[in-house]
């Protein structure tokens, strides 16, 4: 699964280096792409190993909040 989020919080390159360590600290995560600019964050995923809620709880944990961009890829 691939899936977009925005990041409003995500403001420079610490934020996204912040952010693309979930992919060493979530089981399942195969890929993290954060741009501050855009202020977007995309996670590719196993779903049978993290959701998308685990997802969120990860970067809410580090002090960002995550919204779904409805952008979804299976």
């Amino acid at each position: 699964m691939k899936q977009t989020f925005r990041v409003p919080d995500m403001h420079c390159p610490a934020c996204v280096m912040h952010l693309e360590g979930l992919e060493d600290t979530l089981p399942g995560i195969r890929r993290v792409a954060a741009s501050y600019r855009k202020q977007r964050l995309e996670v590719e995923y196993d779903t049978a190993q993290v959701s998308e809620a685990q997802i969120v709880a990860a970067a809410e944990a580090l002090g960002y909040k995550l919204a779904s961009d409805g952008e979804r890829q299976t």
